[in-house]
């Protein structure tokens, strides 16, 4: 009898050996308590299952903004277009929002159909103002790239960056692991550098070089820096000091920059600033110095108050690189034909939303700053409970949709994880997920210092009774393992 051509060791390497932390073990898990909870289950000591493991905003009842699923639902079905009366009268439609959709079919025709591959040019021609307008510095649509989400953005860039085996690319630590997963599936180098935690996971400079140092005594090729910014999983705001820093060093070691900011809408302290608009300052300010630094920067409508994720809807925008290395880039992103036209739309209306004076302005604002408050205010209450946890350190958040605290944890339980055969923070995640229903991520899958214990946690879900569930659970392990 011919047994299965493929197993688990003669797939590629690669793959089987990739991690990903934030679906792997203890979300499969949730995920199996949510499906018995379903099914009637009661013998769970909880009656919901949080997913706090992923910034996934509309599984944990973020609403999506009106404006934005009322233009798709037109696009989705532009027979409705002739039934304006009743689109108005019935259901609340605004003018505006009947004539955007008008807009956006001039541009793609149908949702249905295949775009230009680099992304619908109205569109693009769209981010390009949205670019202009947020740092001052002018956007040409030909250096835009639509993609599928962010996460598409970087699949793509990484798989042109590295060349072969000996390529590494500087990710920070901790760090979101779609990083380390994709170098790993392209046989890369990952060349960690740690983020100071005592400074608000601030960046490191000396650190940086110290890593690519490292990194050049064991034959690695760096050709590449990633900065998360606002930081996942840290929640952390890089201010234009830091900035400019990471810049000098791309300068001094001819590094491309993949500035993935993606959380930039969510920033609770001081203000965001990209690495276009500090690149393009230092630039006017030191004609010539900063003139080859090649900035790949990367946006997403999965994220800040949109929460669309999805919808599979990002860009990536390219600035200083060679026109045949971007002509390639072009063509690697060709050969997925285009990224969802429907998704490529939702980009539009994320950087072109009403405006003051449109009809739909004050319920978009009103909607807006609703999701933006509650974010902050669930971050802060969850920081505070942080703050009287036994063992528990946080650094008060500053941005994205996470928080990071390190965990201290008694001796008895670092035996009783050791027995288990798991790692110290794993071994504590499971226990609150059995516990509570709520899913985070251990620190040990986004990378820590060598001693250190954390987990990652979103603040997504409504309300504050789940904090209590964190904190009572964290009580009683304490107790239990004093």
């Amino acid at each position: 009898m011919a047994t299965q051509r493929l197993t688990i060791d003669n797939i590629r390497p690669e793959v089987r050996d990739a991690q990903y932390a934030v679906r792997g073990e203890l979300a499969s898990k949730a995920d199996e308590f949510r499906e018995r909870l379903e099914k009637g289950d009661k013998s769970l000591p909880f009656d919901k299952v949080i997913f706090a493991n992923i910034g996934n905003p509309q599984q944990l009842d973020q609403k999506p903004i009106t404006f934005f699923r009322q233009v798709l639902s037109l696009l989705e079905y532009p027979a409705l277009l002739e039934q304006e009366d009743a689109l108005k009268a019935a259901f609340g439609y605004k003018q505006d929002v009947i004539d955007r959709a008008r807009t956006l079919l001039k541009g793609v025709q149908t949702v249905g159909a295949y775009s230009h591959s680099q992304g619908v040019p109205a569109i693009r021609e769209s981010v390009a103002k949205f670019i202009e307008q947020r740092d001052g510095f002018a956007t040409d649509p030909k250096n835009l790239f639509l993609t599928g989400g962010a996460s598409s953005g970087v699949n793509t860039l990484l798989n042109v960056i590295c060349a072969n085996k000996s390529s590494g690319v500087l990710v920070p630590i901790p760090q979101y692991p779609l990083y380390t997963a994709t170098l790993a599936l392209l046989n890369a180098h990952c060349v960690p550098y740690y983020l100071e935690e005592g400074k608000a996971w601030g960046t490191d400079v000396k650190a940086i070089r110290d890593s690519v140092s490292a990194a050049k005594r064991d034959g690695i090729d760096v050709r590449a820096i990633v900065v998360i910014n606002p930081g996942n999983p840290t929640g952390a705001s890089l201010s234009p000091d830091d900035i400019k820093d990471v810049l000098d060093l791309a300068v001094e070691e001819n590094l491309v920059v993949i500035a993935d900011e993606v959380y930039q809408t969510n920033v609770f302290i001081g203000e965001f600033t990209s690495f276009k608009k500090r690149l393009g300052q230092l630039q006017q300010k030191f004609p010539g110095k900063y003139d080859n630094v090649e900035l790949a920067s990367l946006h997403s409508v999965s994220k800040g108050m949109v929460g669309e994720c999805g919808h599979r809807g990002g860009y990536f925008e390219l600035v200083n690189f060679d026109p045949e290395v971007q002509a390639q880039i072009y063509k690697f992103i060709s050969i997925m034909l285009c990224p969802s036209v429907i998704g490529q739309c939702l980009v539009e209306l994320m950087v072109n939303p009403p405006k003051e004076g449109e009809p739909s302005y004050e319920l978009y604002t009103k909607e807006y700053n609703g999701i933006k408050d509650g974010l902050q205010q669930r971050a802060t209450a969850l920081y505070e409970a942080f703050q009287k946890m036994e063992g528990v350190e946080c650094q008060e958040p500053q941005g994205a949709m996470y928080l990071f605290p390190t965990i201290t944890l008694p001796p008895k339980a670092l035996l009783a994880a050791e027995s288990a055969g798991k790692k110290p923070d794993e071994f504590y995640c499971l226990a609150l997920l059995d516990a509570t229903g709520i899913c985070v991520v251990p620190g040990s899958g986004f990378g820590q210092k060598e001693g250190t214990l954390h987990f990652r946690t979103t603040f997504l879900a409504p309300g504050t009774e789940w904090v209590n569930r964190i904190t009572k659970f964290h009580e009683e392990f304490f107790q239990k393992y004093k």
